[in-house]
């Protein structure tokens, strides 16, 4: 009951907000350490769907594809941040992304009152991408986006939730970073926003202070001068890729409660957000 007293008086002080939404699209990028016991992500999406907004959720899964390729005895590698993909490798992430990961995550939506639909990139032609390197095997940076099969679901008003999977020249399947990937959905779609859920604050200095809101070339120097380190180095580059598209690019703390839906609809922001 305190979880929909909540979620209607965020909306209703929201009005104008929500009506210059409704009919445009979002792109919320979630991965596998954001969702937990407590997290609100899932329901926010319910909501903002049965508000008229259109949310395509793309998602990640890589500690959950470590975890596999260590169950049959297989030691994850990585180059410069990205996964190591061997044949094998690519047959756990396929498992793991379009199966399992995906599939939970439609059901949580679907649990909550919402209309989800899980794919990959490979369906429909959805993620065209070619292979980066022989060194990274069978991962690929994406080429080309065909969405009539996304723009087909929302006009049934579904939630698309998209495994970060794509197809190569040779029919081959290929591994996307999940950050990349929402970009490049969030320009193809000429979304509204992009939102990267994390586990941490946002993007802070160097004294830990969160940094609420930074321009491109700010957050280049954060990268150049070793502030930004790890993985937010991927999600500011993939802000960076989804200005070229999208009005604004948020990297926020999926733990705060309706972090979602406080930084679309209110005032109330919960981590960086990334400007031109």
């Amino acid at each position: 009951m305190e979880e929909h007293a909540t979620i209607a008086k965020l909306l209703s002080n929201a009005g104008q907000q929500i009506d210059a939404l409704v009919g445009k699209s979002v792109v919320v990028k979630v991965g596998g350490s954001t969702l937990g016991s407590h997290d609100t992500a899932i329901e926010d999406i319910v909501t903002l769907s049965k508000l008229g907004i259109k949310v395509a959720l793309v998602h990640g899964g890589g500690s959950a594809i470590s975890t596999w390729l260590q169950t049959v005895g297989k030691k994850p590698q990585f180059i410069d941040g990205l996964r190591v993909t061997d044949a094998e490798t690519m047959e756990i992430v396929l498992m793991v992304l379009a199966g399992k990961v995906n599939k939970e995550l439609v059901a949580s939506l679907n649990k909550l009152g919402g209309r989800a639909v899980g794919v990959s990139g490979l369906d429909g032609g959805l993620i065209k991408a070619r292979q980066i390197n022989e060194d990274l095997g069978l991962v690929g940076e994406i080429t080309a986006m065909d969405l009539s099969l996304l723009d087909s679901f929302f006009a049934l008003g579904y939630i698309p939730v998209v495994a970060p999977v794509g197809v190569g020249d040779r029919g081959e399947s290929l591994n996307i970073n999940a950050d990349t990937a929402a970009a490049e959905v969030a320009v193809a779609l000429k979304a509204e926003s992009i939102f990267f859920l994390t586990d941490v604050v946002g993007i802070c200095d160097h004294d830990k202070t969160l940094l609420p809101r930074l321009t491109m070339s700010q957050t280049q120097g954060l990268i150049a001068t070793g502030v930004i380190t790890a993985g937010m180095i991927p999600k500011a580059q993939a802000c960076f890729r989804a200005l070229d598209g999208v009005n604004g690019a948020h990297i926020i703390d999926g733990r705060g409660a309706h972090a979602l839906l406080r930084e679309l609809l209110t005032d109330q922001y919960a981590g960086t957000t990334i400007v031109r």
